[in-house]
């Protein structure tokens, strides 16, 4: 059978758990590129005796983070990217959705933002809020800005919860991303610890905000301007988007997020109390 003509790029960091599932998802594609930072594990080792191709990544701290740096230096020889986290897999309908998109001559858009099936506390969640993410890439057309964001105290190599810059037009799929992480649930409060620390230095400061607010999906950018963030979302995804048909796994998922919007609110007015400026630290 024909490969899909898309390079994949997963990107890894003492992902053993997850990675040879999520490589042996990947076999419909041309092209598959495990981009590692320095794993610890056997990340490298599994990802190769899965048929992946591994280069390695060590950010030097400064622009381009890791993303930007391999649509700039990643080998691949399509020119349709799809980034993955090790966690992530397409869904039937994407894979086929995105060989339609990739084959076709006359595709005119530039990207494609991918909406998540999200795996949390051990259940698939069908309903609540549905992230979206901007995966589907077509190379030398988008680009992540550097947004002065490395000042900040808590960044990190990978860029998060920001989309790129599309010079083109920009699609939305119908199908899923599946997010299956196999962590315990711990990590991933860990993990939004250290995001809300990054969300309130950003929303300490204006400028900084306006301009990662324009980089974000439109979806985001409504989202940041709403008003007692914390119970709006909780009423959005578990009332609005039926998060309460998931059970008990919609009710944890959406106060987990509720509890992650109060802790941005939280430490952004402590940043702000004790008179925190980006212009301070450049």
């Amino acid at each position: 059978m024909q490969k899909i003509p898309a390079s994949i790029l997963i990107q890894t960091k003492n992902e053993e758990a997850s990675i040879e599932k999520c490589v042996a998802a990947l076999r419909d594609f041309d092209e598959i590129i495990v981009v590692d930072s320095n794993s610890t594990d056997r990340t490298a080792e599994l990802a190769a005796a899965s048929g992946a191709t591994v280069i390695n990544f060590t950010w030097n701290g400064e622009y381009p983070q890791k993303k930007q740096w391999q649509l700039e230096h990643a080998p691949t020889r399509n020119p349709w990217i799809l980034f993955l986290d090790a966690d992530e897999y397409p869904s039937r309908e994407l894979v086929e959705e995105i060989a339609a998109i990739v084959s076709d001559p006359l595709e005119r858009r530039v990207a494609f933002d991918i909406p998540i099936s999200y795996h949390f506390a051990g259940k698939v969640l069908k309903h609540g809020h549905r992230v979206v993410k901007r995966s589907l890439l077509k190379r030398g057309y988008n680009h992540y800005e550097d947004t002065g964001l490395l000042k900040l105290p808590v960044m990190t190599e990978l860029e998060v919860h920001y989309q790129p810059e599309a010079r083109g037009d920009v699609g939305r799929t119908e199908g899923l991303l599946a997010h299956h992480d196999l962590d315990p649930v711990r990590t991933w409060f860990d993990r939004h610890n250290r995001y809300s620390d990054w969300e309130a230095y950003i929303h300490a400061d204006p400028a900084m905000r306006r301009t990662v607010r324009s980089s974000k999906s439109l979806q985001g950018q409504r989202f940041d301007v709403v008003p007692f963030k914390p119970l709006a979302f909780w009423v959005y995804s578990y009332v609005v988007r039926r998060g309460f048909l998931d059970g008990r796994a919609g009710l944890d998922y959406a106060v987990a997020l509720a509890t992650y919007y109060w802790q941005i609110g939280l430490k952004t007015r402590e940043l702000k109390r004790n008179g925190w400026r980006l212009a301070d630290h450049a």
